[in-house]
């Protein structure tokens, strides 16, 4: 129940109404004893400045960005990143992080590849400066014999964006599924998927804005109870 007390996280997107994160983050906060609530905001991109700045006005305590704004809330925050998915308001500041590399964390990426030309994709790019990256308005298509590591960070469902083989690792950004993650599994190759993603990358989110751990065991089944199919 919302209260007067109740501190307010939002997610900004166009559209969000797909999203799985106000499910996660609102377990999480109710499983950590919280007074919070996280809530998912349409947000066009020609309105994005006077909602960052009427969110900080109205005291939420920050949100997360996802597409299609992600590399102008980068602008638009204390940040140096060419991407932003997490913003905290302190004051009269409005800071920018990116979680949305957090699932890299004990990968080997010694030769990886990173496909796509997105919010996410840059953030990738960022995190693996020694990343070939490819998408279609650049170089085309993907070349991923060699890689150990590929990241499809593109919003492709239904078409296979690249052949992987066994001995190597998918991370597949979209959600719950993708046919290039099935291709990939089909192949022998190791795929940490979508919902893996966002568990991470949300797991990164929540300890920024509350400074407390996160209970990733909670916000895991979360997501994996959801029935999207």
């Amino acid at each position: 129940m919302l209260t007067a007390r109740t501190r307010l996280v939002a997610l900004i997107g166009h559209p969000v109404a797909h999203s799985l994160s106000p499910r996660m983050q609102n377990a999480a906060f109710a499983a950590v004893g919280l007074d919070w609530a996280y809530v998912a905001l349409d947000v066009p991109p020609e309105e994005l400045t006077e909602a960052v700045r009427g969110l900080a006005a109205a005291g939420f305590v920050g949100a997360n960005v996802t597409a299609p704004h992600k590399l102008a809330a980068a602008s638009l925050s204390e940040s140096d990143l060419p991407s932003v998915n997490t913003l905290v308001f302190r004051a009269d500041r409005v800071e920018g992080h990116s979680t949305d590399a957090a699932v890299l964390e004990g990968l080997a990426a010694e030769r990886p590849v990173v496909i796509g030309a997105g919010g996410a994709a840059a953030a990738f790019v960022h995190a693996l400066p020694h990343a070939r990256a490819f998408s279609r308005h650049g170089e085309w298509p993907p070349e991923t014999a060699g890689a150990d590591l590929v990241v499809n960070a593109t919003s492709a469902h239904d078409e296979v964006i690249a052949a992987l083989t066994s001995g190597q690792t998918l991370v597949d950004l979209p959600y719950p599924r993708s046919a290039t993650a099935d291709a990939a599994r089909a192949a022998g190759a190791e795929v940490v998927d979508g919902l893996d993603v966002l568990l991470a990358q949300g797991a990164a989110s929540f300890s920024l804005w509350t400074g407390v751990p996160a209970p990733v065991d909670v916000m895991r089944r979360a997501l994996r109870s959801v029935e999207l199919f």
